[in-house]
């Protein structure tokens, strides 16, 4: 489903998705209209415009996070015209798994955006680099982050993106191995250890977007 109040965007956003063979099932141009939806259809993925009806500040997100409490586990990708740090990281500290955040301009580069699409619907994260690099830029100094190379920096903002470790390779131009070394010294530097009910990958985003 998609919550946009800008009827043209909403309309191309549709038929973006259909040719790429995605269904969507509704829309809704407000808040509550966003809640209902969710409630009723249960979607794949809720795709929400931070910024809507009536102030047009963050009714889209408070909305995405009530219809998240409402249905747990809804995957949501969150759109904004600009990076906003506190809407970014009231989303990923409302739970990892099945959330995004992207800049609206996303939408230009077709193989990128539906790649997205699909990533947050899977359950996965994905996280506009502009919005990383805002949040990585007012990060206190001394914190535990301090203590990674700046290749395992690097690698844990690719992961923060969404990318597997296989296309963080593909993407730094290393091996699968090199890579999954690079993880390794994250989880042990950020002391993330290993347990059945830990995701110490998200918990590392986490870590990486200011969240722990």
């Amino acid at each position: 489903m998609i919550a946009e109040d800008a009827v043209m965007l909403r309309e191309g956003l549709i038929r973006l998705l259909a040719d790429e063979d995605i269904e969507t099932v509704a829309t809704a141009g407000d808040g509550p209209g966003l809640v209902a939806i969710v409630e009723e259809h249960r979607p794949d993925l809720a795709i929400v415009d931070v910024r809507m009806p009536p102030s047009f500040t963050d009714e889209g997100l408070r909305a995405a996070l009530e219809a998240r409490r409402r249905v747990p586990g809804t995957p949501i990708l969150v759109f904004s015209q600009y990076v906003e740090e506190r809407y970014a990281t009231d989303l990923i500290g409302d739970g990892a798994d099945g959330v995004g955040y992207l800049l609206k301009e996303r939408v230009a580069d077709v193989a990128e955006f539906t790649a997205a699409v699909r990533r947050v619907a899977d359950g996965g994260t994905v996280i506009d680099p502009e919005v990383i690099g805002q949040l990585l830029g007012r990060r206190r100094r001394g914190d535990r982050l301090e203590a990674l190379t700046p290749r395992e920096r690097e690698v844990l903002g690719l992961m923060a993106e969404g990318l597997s470790n296989a296309a963080v390779a593909r993407r730094l131009y290393v091996t699968d191995g090199a890579v999954e070394k690079h993880i390794s010294n994250i989880f042990l530097k950020l002391d993330l250890q290993h347990t059945d009910s830990t995701h110490r990958r998200v918990k590392a985003v986490l870590a990486y977007l200011g969240q722990s």
